[in-house]
């Protein structure tokens, strides 16, 4: 009979990290004119936000407060743009793209404080982070007034993405190969 301290728990972050990569990704394809905003809304609202908030909840159990708060609240982050994009194509509740631009100042200030944090983990994350942190402001900026910068911001948040798929593919194919053929890279900055 196995006992609990021999089971091995599969790492949640897994999830979290392709939920938010490919619906990132999707949504940068939407940004370049390649594709409608129909796959985006529908990977918000699942992949990005359904099952990143569970990766979120999952983090949480395992102990890991950064990824509880990162996955919960990018997984939001997604489901509330599904809920912006649902509401203006009903007519429910129209938001501008001033409106937008403050729900995402707002989440550049958060991702600020995550992109502190992440700065202490590893590199990968680091590296991550600081390329969303400078997507973020790009697109402020192109909410307010200065649209021909979300071009920009979806090059930049395309490799954003491959970021996040980066990191899952190495817990992914580290873990199955036994051998780190993925390497995260060391912190930017010092515990302690």
């Amino acid at each position: 009979m196995r006992t609990m301290s021999t089971i091995k728990l599969a790492n949640p972050a897994v999830v979290g990290l392709g939920g938010f990569g490919l619906t990132t990704l999707l949504l940068q394809i939407h940004n370049l004119g390649f594709i409608g905003l129909g796959p985006v809304v529908a990977m918000g609202f699942v992949f990005g936000g359904l099952a990143q908030m569970i990766a979120g909840f999952l983090e949480q159990k395992m102990g890991n407060n950064f990824g509880f708060a990162a996955f919960t609240s990018y997984g939001a982050f997604w489901i509330g743009l599904g809920v912006i994009w649902i509401c203006n194509h009903f007519n429910i509740y129209n938001s501008t793209s001033v409106d937008v631009g403050f729900y995402l100042i707002v989440w550049t200030l958060l991702t600020l404080i995550l992109w502190v944090a992440s700065l202490f983990i590893h590199g990968a994350m680091a590296f991550t982070f600081t390329v969303l942190v400078i997507g973020f402001i790009l697109l402020d900026l192109a909410h307010f007034g200065f649209p021909e910068l979300t071009v920009w911001a979806a090059y930049v948040l395309i490799i954003c993405a491959l970021g996040a798929w980066y990191m899952m593919g190495g817990i992914i194919i580290n873990d199955v190969a036994n051998k780190p053929l993925l390497k995260m890279g060391k912190a930017w900055l010092k515990k302690g």
